[in-house]
């Protein structure tokens, strides 16, 4: 099943009272993912016929073919809780076995299944990964377990970067065009880095002690940008100076802000999982203004985690109303 909005004055009409205004929508299609209430998260578009994801709730990993809009399904084991994946260029997909303390790798040609032990018992719970520029490494946060890691494809190599600040819940994670990873500590007011050589972290200290980072990204000239899932802020760091700056959402302090991405034109999408619908959210960091907003046609529920995919110019998500969404954004 298919769900299309795209047209200004239906999204209006669609409103609940109260919720957020309708700017310059983008149109966002979304299919009904047939595996019930199995929270469908975090896919990765390879290619225009070829979108894999995961079910949290439901052990699994999956494609959807948005053409024909079949589903493909692999079955993990019980409790497995994956959280997360990418694709590489080769095909292989890998993702986080959160509740199993393993990175899998997935070869889709033999369907055989890897796991990566963590080395260390307390990196219990491997979260968000993310591929370096030449995809020799992947990175990855361990949330409860407070660390960095890093995984080394060829032999599988992993080191474990700690976190100095207790709980201090890494979490989104992000390469900088330099090579330096920047990571969401979600737990705490802070961002991190981690060069890629030394593997030395560094923490940096937000202005508002009440600001709680989920996901970030970074633009091409390598600023940072941030949503503040607790007080409905979008923020801007800037590696080379310091200095912090912020922008309240549309939504206000009730937006919690959740997935976001980048598009190839350095604008900025996030999701307002706080509106109902949770409402879609177009950023342009060159005129410092909100240019878009759209509500999710399924109402969205709380979308966890964003891919942009640049040959089609098109935004992917999965919301905890069991779907898998695309927004078509240009850039």
């Amino acid at each position: 099943m298919r769900i299309l909005i795209a047209a200004a004055f239906c999204l209006a009409a669609c409103l609940p009272a109260g919720a957020a205004d309708t700017t310059n929508p983008v149109e966002i299609e979304e299919w009904a993912v047939p595996y019930q209430s199995s929270r469908p998260r975090d896919p990765d578009a390879v290619s225009d016929r070829e979108v894999w994801f995961v079910g949290q709730r439901d052990d699994y990993l999956a494609r959807l073919d948005p053409d024909s809009g079949e589903f493909f399904r692999r079955d993990l084991g019980r409790n497995t809780g994956p959280h997360n994946l990418i694709v590489g260029s080769d095909g292989i997909v890998w993702f986080a076995g959160n509740l199993q303390g393993y990175v899998g790798r997935y070869d889709p040609s033999s369907d055989i299944i890897e796991e990566i032990i963590m080395p260390d018992d307390d990196a219990v719970d491997p979260h968000t990964l993310v591929f370096d520029a030449d995809q020799r490494h992947i990175w990855f946060t361990v949330q409860g377990g407070n660390f960095v890691g890093r995984l080394r494809v060829a032999d599988r190599t992993v080191d474990l970067i700690a976190v100095p600040t207790r709980n201090a819940r890494p979490y989104g994670i992000v390469m900088a065009p330099d090579g330096t990873a920047w990571i969401a500590l979600f737990g705490t007011a802070k961002l991190a880095s981690v060069d890629p050589v030394s593997l030395a972290l560094t923490e940096h200290t937000l202005p508002a002690s009440g600001a709680r980072p989920r996901r970030l990204v970074v633009t091409g000239d390598g600023q940072v940008y941030y949503v503040d899932h607790a007080r409905g802020m979008l923020g801007h760091l800037d590696p080379a100076s310091g200095a912090v700056e912020e922008w309240s959402m549309p939504s206000g302090g009730r937006s919690r802000p959740y997935g976001m991405a980048i598009d190839g034109g350095d604008r900025i999408w996030f999701v307002e999982a706080g509106a109902s619908p949770n409402t879609f959210v177009g950023f342009d960091p060159a005129t410092e203004e909100y240019f878009s907003i759209t509500p999710i046609p399924s109402g969205g529920g709380s979308v966890r985690h964003m891919d942009y995919h640049a040959e089609t110019e098109t935004v992917w998500f999965g919301t905890d109303r069991n779907t898998i969404g695309r927004a078509r954004v240009g850039g």
